[in-house]
């Protein structure tokens, strides 16, 4: 019960100083997702609060997730909620641009959810770390209705639309991946190495 409240506090924050975490159908397929394809070992790109992180690791008590953020604020915000679900053990944050992150080590998922124009760059530096028969999950392709939308948009705007198209056909086209799109939360791609 302490934990569902700890989540609902997070939750609360982010809605409170407009932190981007994963809409409630989404983070509830991600985790389902998770527990249903006993995915072990997790990298995220683009940590934010720690709110997904957090509920990957949840999740069992076997997951290990590695995360990756760039925003001082943010990052420091991630260590704090971490350490206060007592999950310092099992979620280790980078402080970091993830392009200029190596790793080594193999994961069962790699959940891409940072900055929306790099997705095909995040996506071609990290499949490398998948392990075979694995998962890449990348959140808001849809971006808040945008992507599928017809409204006028500020130039900024349509050229990050621009690039989510791009990534999505990317995905589509790529043979090397079989990927499924889901419409829960803001848009979501589950893209399993063939």
């Amino acid at each position: 019960m302490f934990t569902v409240f700890r989540l609902w506090l997070l939750e609360k924050y982010a809605k409170k100083y407009n932190i981007p975490i994963m809409q409630k159908e989404g983070i509830n397929f991600l985790t389902k997702f998770i527990k249903e394809n006993n995915v072990k070992n997790i990298l995220e790109i683009g940590t934010a609060i720690g709110y997904s992180a957090i509920k990957m690791a949840l999740v069992d008590n076997d997951i290990n997730v590695v995360s990756i953020e760039r925003d001082e604020d943010r990052y420091n915000k991630a260590v704090k909620n971490i350490k206060k679900f007592k999950l310092n053990n099992r979620i280790k944050l980078i402080k970091d641009d993830a392009f200029n992150v190596e790793l080594n080590e193999k994961f069962d998922l790699i959940f891409i959810d940072a900055a929306k124009a790099q997705s095909i760059k995040f996506f071609n530096k990290f499949e490398k770390n998948l392990n075979k028969n694995k998962y890449i999950i990348t959140d808001n392709l849809k971006f808040h209705g945008l992507v599928e939308s017809n409204e006028k948009l500020s130039k900024n705007l349509r050229q990050l639309v621009k690039k989510i198209k791009d990534y999505i056909e990317f995905l589509k086209e790529n043979r090397d991946y079989e990927t499924i799109f889901y419409d829960f939360g803001d848009g979501i791609s589950v893209s399993k190495k063939r």
